[in-house]
Order: structure tokens, then C-alpha cells, then sequence
């Protein structure tokens, strides 16, 4: 086992209270395994992500039962101990490129520093790692891009360079957290492609944060899904697309457009928005928008086992078929 996390929870302090991001949350990746985190925005998906390289803001508390990278306790760690793990065996694609490059250095002198800190390479190794990596992502005249500056690339170039940044030390477990969300569908489509081809290249594990059903159902192995900052189902990519046991989850299904679908009839959709987090919730969280809720859902509910790999926060798992068309 990789990565194993158990009872994670991340509380953060507000004017208002303290608000309850991560409750209770637990997965594991195996090497070459690639889990999905999916969910609303909100959920509580991407400070997971920051959670694990110990990227938290100062008001951010974490906790966790056991958190451990390849039998590495993570809890314990200095901060030089993480800084070593984060960017050579552990490393993370980020969502907004063009904060995630530092627009003062330019990009040779980035992806360079990375492999120099944690390989104490000399500047040739790292820039010849550079070129050599700036070529694995498909951009054309590395050598000359290694001495532009963030801003001179395109949006989808710059993604492609924090690809290359991530890959420099070819880490065992990648994060990469809606690696495409600010380009356009184009270029989301072949990049992630290319994350894929270069996950199975260097036989990485990787945890992909997205809001994309499709391309979960294409490349998952295991698949959790996540609301108002618990894990509400979690379960083998095949089993959960065939089998969805919670309504969150087959709600969430039943909003992916579908080309039959007749184009004059409004697209079905969650009614209402994810619940605030300040302070700790009873009961479902799913409880206002779910048309199946009745009074027994204001309790307290734990995951309950489906099948050996399946779990799911729900009092009706295990008592009979939950409908499949929950959003009309």
C-alpha cells in the first residue's frame, strides 16, 4: 500500500465558528493505481488534496487516525522530512497554472530547482531532466521554452509545464487536483490523455480530483464521492457506475448530459446548494436535497458495507433498491 489514510479531518478556524471541511474521510492507493475524488465544489475534495503534501493555510487543523506514505508516518514528519517526500516520491498538479508557476523565474529555472533540491543534480543534469520531460508532455522547442517566462506560454503550455514540474524527480504518487479546469475542452481532453499515457509510462499512483463523470468511468480504478466534506460512497470505478447505492452519487450520474436526451426539456440537475460546514453536522448531510430523506436520515449515519469494496452513508443501503432516477 502507497498512501493509506484513515478518520482524516480538517477543521478550519472562522470568524463564525469552526468549520468542519473534512470529516472523517479514508482511502488508500496502491502503486499504479489511480483513485477519483469527485464531488460539488465545496465538498471538501481539494483540501484533502493539500492536506496530503502538508499544504493546509495556518488556520487549518489536521487530524488523522493514520496517515502514512509507503509506511512513512506523515503525522510525525518535520517540515524537512515533508519537504524531502513533497516533490520527489509525492507531487501534485494543481488547478490555476499560472499561480502554481512563479511568474518571476522563468521556466527552466523552476522545473531546474525542483531536480537540483532533490536530486542534487548539477545545472546541466537538471536542464537536460528539463528538456527531456518538457519533450514526455508533447511541448515542441523545449530548449528555447526553458528560457520564457510564465506569461510568454499559452494557458494549455502552462499546464504542461506543471506537468513537467511534477514529473521531474518521477514521483511514486501524483495529486492531481482539476489538472484541466481552466482551459478549454480541447485541450482538457488531450492533456488529460496525456497525464494518463505518462501515469502508465512511469507507473505512478495518482489521485485525480475531478468534476469529469466520463472520464472517472474511463480511467478510475476505485472512485470516492464526497459531499459537504464526508465521503458519502466509495467503490471500484465498475461497480459504482453500475451499482450507485447513495442518492448523492446517483444524482450526481443522472446530471451528466446524455445526447438522447430531448433538447427542448430542461437538463436534470441537483436542486439546492452543499450545506455550510461551520460547526458539525447531524444526521445525512445530504438530508434537504435528497428526495428520499424521512426523519430517521437526522441521525447520526456511518458507512455501511455494500459489498467487499463498497461502502456507502446511507440508512437505506442494505434495505431495499434505492431508485435509480432520483432527480426527475
Amino acid at each position: 500500500m502507497l498512501l493509506n489514510v484513515e478518520n482524516l479531518n480538517i477543521d478550519i478556524a472562522t470568524p463564525n465558528g469552526s468549520l468542519a471541511a473534512v470529516q472523517d474521510v479514508s482511502f488508500r492507493v496502491s502503486k499504479g493505481e489511480t483513485l477519483c475524488i469527485v464531488g460539488e465544489s465545496g465538498c471538501g475534495k481539494s483540501i484533502t488534496a493539500l492536506s496530503l503534501l502538508g499544504l493546509l493555510p495556518k488556520v487549518a487543523k489536521r487530524t488523522a487516525r493514520q496517515m502514512t506514505f509507503d509506511g512513512l508516518d506523515m503525522q510525525s514528519m518535520s517540515k524537512a522530512e515533508l519537504r524531502a517526500l513533497r516533490g520527489d516520491r509525492l507531487s501534485m498538479i494543481f488547478q490555476e497554472p499560472m499561480t502554481a508557476l512563479n511568474p518571476l523565474h522563468t521556466v527552466g529555472r523552476q522545473l531546474s530547482d525542483v531536480y537540483r533540491a532533490h536530486r542534487k543534480a548539477s545545472r546541466r543534469e537538471a536542464k537536460e531532466r528539463a528538456i527531456y520531460l518538457l519533450k514526455q508532455v508533447g511541448i515542441s522547442n523545449a530548449a528555447q521554452r526553458l528560457n520564457q517566462y510564465p506569461h510568454e506560454l499559452s494557458g494549455g503550455l502552462r499546464q504542461r509545464v506543471v506537468i513537467a514540474m511534477a514529473l521531474m524527480c518521477e514521483p511514486e504518487l501524483i495529486v492531481a487536483d482539476e489538472p484541466t479546469t481552466a482551459l478549454d475542452v480541447t485541450i482538457q481532453a488531450e492533456l488529460l490523455r496525456l497525464l494518463i499515457d505518462l501515469q502508465k509510462s512511469f507507473g505512478m499512483g495518482m489521485i485525480l480530483i475531478t468534476h469529469d463523470l466520463g472520464l472517472v468511468s474511463r480511467i478510475a480504478d476505485r472512485v470516492i464521492v464526497m459531499y459537504a466534506g464526508q465521503v458519502v460512497e466509495a467503490a471500484p470505478a465498475a461497480e459504482l457506475f453500475t451499482k450507485p447505492s447513495h442518492p448523492y452519487t446517483r444524482a450526481l450520474l443522472g446530471s451528466v448530459p446524455d445526447p438522447s436526451y430531448p433538447r427542448m426539456k430542461p437538463l436534470p440537475s441537483i436542486p439546492g446548494t452543499v450545506p455550510s460546514l461551520v460547526s458539525r453536522m447531524e444526521g445525512c448531510h445530504f438530508f434537504d436535497r435528497c428526495p428520499l430523506a424521512c426523519d430517521a436520515c437526522r441521525q447520526p449515519i456511518q458507512l455501511a458495507t455494500i459489498d467487499k469494496d463498497h461502502e456507502a452513508r446511507c440508512i437505506r443501503v442494505g434495505k431495499g433498491e434505492i431508485r435509480r432516477k432520483v432527480v426527475a
